[in-house]
């Protein structure tokens, strides 16, 4: 028989067969031909296309388990899609294999070429990036890598420093003064030739003296290096306005837009003392120091428990009234407790006021965990033991049924719904 070949293949039917019992493959094989013969006419005699080379070898791959045989049937078809869609539809009238009942299912036919459009597309655009890459730039970007070296020879040398500045320095009332010299290089390829660089870190006697002659904008990166050279400048030259590059940016790799931006957004010198602290930090960054220094005291050491879900803690509202013990409570169900247990328990309750969190303590009143009130009866049943909970919430009857098999010795609350006859110690806010 002819063998169609992959390559020149233009779909293919991939097909599922299911059979109620243990056949071989050239069973399977033998009942596709055998009883679609004659079915579709000579046209389409699936022997006769095999013959020609329409359609490929049939692959079947079958595996055996349980007493059955289950497996996926492969067709490569080189006929147009209509006659490759009676082909697939062909093989789902085959209903016995052998002695055996089976059932063929088509799942989708493939368009090959849709997977070889997709190759094609992907290839092109590398080999176009890579002929864009080889060949010769084009006049337009002649043009300006001929512009950035004349601008680039423009750099001058400023003042006994010999600081490197732009050719407009003397011309222009105003000036910005960068860092370094790509910094002034950048500024140039952009157009702004009035720029002059400090060189470093320290502010040379020509910016001094620069800075009581003209207008001068401090511009420098958007880091926290950048922050002590205008705490510097501030104190030592005339500066009238301050700008920095975007946070985590250099002026020399910056955009053109993203210098005029920067520019046009400069700040009076006044403000930027105003914003500057003394130890050099922004006012971003001091408030953003302080944030993590305040969430950091609120945490809590030895936390056992990862499911701290509670809610940030709203202001604080008015302790609940007590509510009207029921009949069934026992009266002597609140002992006096230790001074140091009062103290700790009335704390952790004012802590906990409108968070809807609890609180897990050990016998020395450690915190061992702290968990949102809606999981704190699945956590309870989980504890081996615990020697008290404090918790946003009301008792109830479950949740001391949960605590006493967990030996807790004290539930305390915000108020509770009932009291009942328990040996585990019931307190409130309010009895505290």
């Amino acid at each position: 028989m002819g063998k169609i070949s992959p390559v020149s293949a233009k779909y293919i039917i991939h097909s599922t067969i299911t059979i109620e019992g243990v056949v071989d493959r050239p069973d399977v094989i033998g009942a596709i031909f055998g009883q679609t013969e004659g079915l579709l006419g000579a046209d389409l005699e699936l022997r006769e296309l095999q013959r020609s080379g329409r359609i490929g070898r049939i692959e079947v791959n079958t595996e055996t388990r349980n007493g059955k045989t289950a497996g996926t049937i492969i067709i490569p078809s080189s006929l147009d899609k209509a006659e490759t869609s009676i082909i697939g539809a062909a093989l789902e009238i085959i209903q016995r294999i052998g002695p055996c009942n089976a059932k063929i299912k088509v799942d989708s036919i493939e368009d090959v070429r849709v997977t070889k459009r997709a190759f094609i597309l992907e290839r092109a655009k590398e080999l176009l990036k890579q002929l864009m890459d080889d060949v010769m730039p084009d006049s337009q970007e002649i043009a300006e890598e001929v512009i950035n070296s004349v601008r680039a020879s423009e750099i001058r040398e400023y003042g006994k420093d010999k600081l490197p500045a732009g050719p407009m320095i003397d011309e222009s009332e105003e000036v910005v003064i960068v860092e370094g010299r790509a910094d002034v290089l950048n500024l140039l390829k952009q157009g702004i030739k009035n720029g002059v660089a400090m060189n470093g870190t320290s502010v040379p006697q020509t910016i001094i003296e620069l800075s009581r002659k003209k207008v001068v904008t401090a511009f420098v990166d958007g880091d926290r290096g950048g922050d002590l050279i205008i705490k510097e400048l501030l104190e030592v030259a005339d500066i009238d306005y301050v700008t920095k590059a975007p946070d985590g940016k250099e002026v020399e790799e910056i955009t053109k837009k993203e210098i005029h931006k920067a520019l046009r957004s400069r700040i009076s010198a006044e403000q930027a003392k105003f914003e500057i602290s003394p130890r050099g930090e922004s006012r971003e960054q001091r408030e953003t120091r302080e944030q993590r220094a305040r969430e950091q005291r609120e945490q809590r050491p030895e936390r056992y428990f990862e499911k701290d879900s509670t809610p940030p803690m709203p202001q604080r509202r008015p302790a609940p009234q007590p509510p009207i013990p029921l009949p069934q409570a026992r009266k002597d169900q609140n002992p006096s407790i230790s001074q140091n247990e009062r103290r700790t328990f009335r704390e952790m309750s004012e802590d906990l006021i409108g968070t809807r969190g609890a609180y897990i303590l050990d016998e020395t009143l450690n915190i061992l965990g702290k968990v949102p009130i809606t999981e704190l009866q699945g956590t309870i049943k989980e504890l081996n033991s615990a020697y008290a909970i404090v918790f946003d919430g009301s008792i109830d009857r479950e949740l001391v049924k949960a605590a006493e098999t967990a030996n807790v010795k004290y539930l305390v609350a915000m108020d509770a719904k009932q009291k009942p006859d328990t040996r585990i110690n019931l307190l409130t806010i309010n009895e505290l």
